[in-house]
């Protein structure tokens, strides 16, 4: 069946106005890569680059959904409008996200100033979609000043949620062994502030101690370099988030003053780029395959009348 057609002006239009419905199709738009995504995304173009973009990633039990749901009053108490992308693990059955993540922010489910929409992450490694850059194009388009991004939590491949913001948050809670997971998962390189949840739990303080003494052993004494500061929170009970938020301020301001977040932008449209075009040759590479090329070169490669990289060498010139 064709793909409906659709009116790209009138709905950037009605999405910069705020309309939520407007902002999810064009979101849904980004997520079946409908052939008017180009149109979209180039008439987003010029409204974008105004949100801050703060991921939050950590461990599954950590309280990533509570801790988010915070943040959220936090900076509607500011007075900000607020998108929260939650990436969830895609339902084995339909593909779809699971929505947990927005059935534990129903505190915000009438605000018409908070945008909450759950990504199927579809089984990409890093616990994120590779539409998501498309989706945070649109929130920030459409007048976001923040936009959350939670990621699924499913095990040590987060780290790329790094790659799509300009503070990441790691949130760890006492007793799940979170300072030995940071330290093998690589997690202290991507974390630009470090918040232990459920802080009234034993164990807290040693927690922070074993993540302030990972952060010292780091490569990070030259002067100018950020050093990420370990904020104690208990999210339910709406504990130390003021702090986690100053925390954040600070940073945005080292950025801005370091031009360190020019730096991760224009590295982050640089990865948007490479994924889109890989995009472009994965399609292309699966015509080829169709056409029974890629097949004959692998039969090839197995009769040895061919090698690999040969065969790959035929396979590029004929993508050009």
């Amino acid at each position: 069946m064709a793909p409906r057609t659709v009116d790209v002006p009138a709905l950037v239009e009605s999405a910069r106005a705020g309309s939520p419905r407007a902002v999810a199709r064009l979101i849904s738009l980004v997520e079946d890569a409908h052939p008017a995504l180009r149109e979209v995304m180039a008439a987003l173009a010029p409204h974008t680059g105004q949100a801050h973009i703060i991921g939050i990633t950590g461990s599954p039990g950590v309280g990533k959904s509570t801790s988010t749901n915070a943040f959220v009053a936090a900076y509607r108490a500011q007075g900000k409008r607020v998108g929260v992308l939650a990436v969830d693990p895609s339902s084995p059955f339909s593909g779809g996200a699971l929505l947990g993540d927005r059935v534990r922010m129903q505190d915000h489910a009438l605000d018409p100033e908070v945008y909450i929409r759950s990504m199927a992450s579809r089984g990409h490694l890093g616990g994120l979609s590779w539409t998501t850059p498309q989706a945070l194009r649109v929130l920030d388009a459409a007048g976001c000043e923040v936009i959350l991004i939670e990621t699924v939590g499913v095990g040590q491949s987060e780290v790329e949620i790094a790659g799509l913001a300009d503070t990441t948050l790691v949130l760890l809670a006492p007793g799940m062994g979170d300072g030995i997971q940071a330290a093998k998962a690589g997690i202290l390189e991507i974390g630009d502030v470090f918040v232990v949840n459920k802080a009234d739990r034993d164990g807290a303080d040693a927690t922070v101690r074993d993540i302030r003494h990972m952060i010292s052993l780091g490569d990070r004494t030259e002067p100018g370099l950020w050093r990420p500061p370990v904020v104690k929170t208990v999210a339910a009970q709406g504990q130390g988030i003021d702090e986690v938020i100053e925390a954040i301020e600070k940073h945005t301001s080292w950025m801005d003053e370091s031009g360190t977040l020019r730096e991760r932008r224009v590295r982050r449209a640089g990865d948007e780029i490479e994924s889109i075009a890989l995009q472009q040759l994965r399609a292309k590479m699966g015509d080829l395959r169709h056409g029974n090329g890629v097949d004959e070169l692998a039969a090839a490669v197995v009769d040895g009348t061919t090698d690999p990289y040969a065969a790959a060498d035929k396979i590029v010139a004929a993508l050009g």
